[in-house]
């Protein structure tokens, strides 16, 4: 079997996405993730002018070899661009093995570590009034673990909280827009939206909170230590990684479990976070790591340290990589949970898929591959659409992490 073809899609049924379909001379082609949202035609063209050409003619059976001369070869390695390209390729060729095999993914992968795949969604509201009620209809609908974030009196926008409660999109206008952020408006104001959910609720669920990478170490040690009476599942990104240092000041005063990873790379953003146990759960995920390939790397250095996966699951990929991903959840032994975040149903309908949810899990089903096609001639009625995501400025104009 030999590479004959691949095309990059690129289609906005909601929101942007980016999808690579490679083909083969027998027929069976395989789809691979490949969105970067706010620079999506950056990894298009990438694939379009740098790596499909150098797949034609090649086996795709050779998956781990082609993953090393795609990121060997490339000299410049690394960044968002690339990995997101790579795990493109290694996605749709993991899709053709399958395919191949007339197996699901997870078979590949060495078979089920467990029935079904937690996940959690997204409960938020203007207020914490409104967060309470949304928890309360997550609860309702069978989530196990829900995350909560609320908006901050006297900020007139705050991350997490969307117009649109199931299918949140910060990406919102061509030009990014501007946002107003206080910290000690934030800390104030947390620990009272996770007292009231726990005082209505109590402590039945698993409760999740995403900071977004907004507080200096020391400030994210104070929250964890607030936090901790409420018993958190995870408190998500609470400072910038680039200083992973940083996370050795967070754990000296607090317990409360710590996420991160979104936006790593490759297994080197979180090799000391790992080792030196200064994370609880890695977030790293298949189209923005490096494809499954790559994320599996990161999950068995992970497992000798006690560190769980919880990949990132935002509306921001595709269907192609949560078909891939609850794959991998499905087979990866140190597996913590997985973020769940509806599409709409004009993505959905792109992207007929064979995964499914079922009170607080969800199933990838038995397709062979990862179980996600793709209609193209219903993707074409959705074009590319310009969008980029927020930035943030401190209430005296500084610029801050969004």
């Amino acid at each position: 079997m030999k590479i004959t073809a691949g095309r990059v899609i690129v289609c906005s049924p909601g929101r942007n996405f980016v999808t690579l379909r490679i083909e083969t001379d027998e027929g069976i082609d395989g789809l691979g993730d490949a969105t970067l949202n706010g620079r999506e035609l950056a990894v298009a063209t990438y694939l379009t002018e740098h790596i499909i050409p150098a797949l034609i003619g090649r086996d795709p059976a050779m998956i781990e070899d082609i993953w090393q001369y795609l990121y060997r070869g490339a000299y410049w390695r690394r960044g968002p661009v690339t990995m997101c390209a790579i795990a493109a390729v290694d996605t749709a060729l993991w899709d053709i093995k399958g395919k191949v095999a007339r197996l699901p993914l997870y078979q590949l992968l060495g078979g089920r570590s467990r029935d079904g795949v937690m996940v959690y969604g997204h409960a938020n509201g203007k207020d914490i009034d409104e967060t309470l009620d949304e928890v309360a209809r997550y609860a309702g609908l069978g989530y196990k673990a829900i995350r909560a974030q609320s908006g901050i009196p006297g900020l007139a926008s705050t991350y997490g909280v969307s117009k649109d409660r199931m299918y949140y999109e910060p990406a919102d206008a061509a030009i990014a827009s501007e946002n107003v952020w206080s910290t000690s408006k934030y800390l104030d104001h947390v620990p009272k939206l996770f007292e009231a959910i726990r005082v209505r609720f109590g402590f039945e669920h698993h409760i999740l909170h995403d900071v977004h990478h907004r507080l200096t170490p020391i400030e994210a040690g104070r929250l964890g230590k607030a936090l901790e009476p409420y018993r958190l599942f995870w408190m998500e990104d609470p400072t910038p990684a680039e200083n992973q240092e940083g996370f050795r000041l967070i754990r000296q005063h607090t317990v409360t479990p710590i996420a991160v990873g979104e936006v790593f790379n490759t297994i080197h953003d979180c090799q000391t976070l790992i080792t030196e146990q200064l994370i609880d759960f890695v977030r790293a995920t298949v189209v923005h790591a490096g494809g499954i390939t790559h994320l599996r790397r990161i999950a068995h250095l992970a497992e000798l340290y006690h560190v769980r996966t919880g990949c990132h699951g935002a509306t921001d990929l595709s269907p192609v990589c949560m078909g891939a991903a609850l794959h991998f959840d499905t087979w990866v032994p140190n597996f913590g949970v997985q973020e769940y975040m509806r599409h709409t149903p004009e993505t959905d309908a792109v992207f007929p898929h064979a995964y499914w949810y079922d009170q607080g899990y969800m199933h990838p089903g038995d397709a062979p591959g990862h179980g996600v096609v793709i209609d193209e001639k219903l993707a074409a009625k959705y074009p590319y659409q310009p969008s980029a995501l927020p930035v943030n400025r401190l209430e005296d104009g500084s610029m801050w992490n969004w």
